[in-house]
């Protein structure tokens, strides 16, 4: 998405900056893993596969990304090489054009096993979801969880999603977030801390 090309988010544990074609040789790493594709739901592609994803994640109206970055490990370098030590994970929204792009598909992945357990996967959650209310006016968010993915459930039942309906097929349960005032107080409140940089 052209409309986050530009933006940095800033929070106490991560750092989110947009998916650039410098992050793509250690996500394709990453998505080599038998335990990540199962988690994410993805196909293995070749590198060439994944530069194309990137480029479609950058021009699309309908996708938007963030890498997640470990904020200690940023500061300790400097520039694009310091964004590549730091990866962490990424935070996607999937929008809905039946709707005007009013609803979204929301996806959080902790890659790296050194940064979980430390907060980093729901402080990248809630900088997404206060991202998708502010900028892109989404009144509904929803994500699909597998029913062995026990940590993201918690998770997102935490903040306040609630399951929608299941699928024995796919194995996942698909939660639902409606985005009140009262939740967009919430979210708001949760976030007051994120510094959201426009370059």
């Amino acid at each position: 998405m052209r409309q986050n090309a530009r933006t940095t988010i800033t929070g106490d544990t991560v750092v989110l900056v947009p998916y650039e074609q410098h992050h793509v040789e250690k996500y394709h790493s990453w998505m080599k893993s038998e335990e990540l594709q199962k988690l994410t739901a993805s196909e293995p592609l070749s590198l060439q596969e994944e530069y194309r994803m990137q480029e479609s994640w950058r021009q699309d109206n309908d996708k938007c990304t963030f890498i997640v970055l470990d904020k200690s490990d940023y500061n300790a370098f400097n520039g694009i090489k310091g964004q590549i030590e730091a990866m962490a994970g990424d935070v996607n929204l999937f929008l809905s054009e039946e709707d005007g792009f009013k609803s979204a598909e929301i996806e959080i992945m902790i890659a790296e096993p050194k940064c979980r357990g430390k907060g980093m996967g729901k402080e990248a959650l809630l900088a997404m979801l206060r991202y998708g209310i502010d900028e892109l006016n989404l009144i509904l968010i929803t994500a699909k969880i597998g029913f062995d993915n026990e940590a993201s459930l918690k998770l997102f039942t935490k903040l306040g999603f609630s399951e929608i309906s299941r699928s024995e097929v796919f194995k996942e349960v698909t939660l639902s977030l409606p985005i009140s005032d009262e939740m967009r107080k919430k979210i708001q409140q949760l976030t007051d801390h994120l510094l959201i940089v426009q370059a």
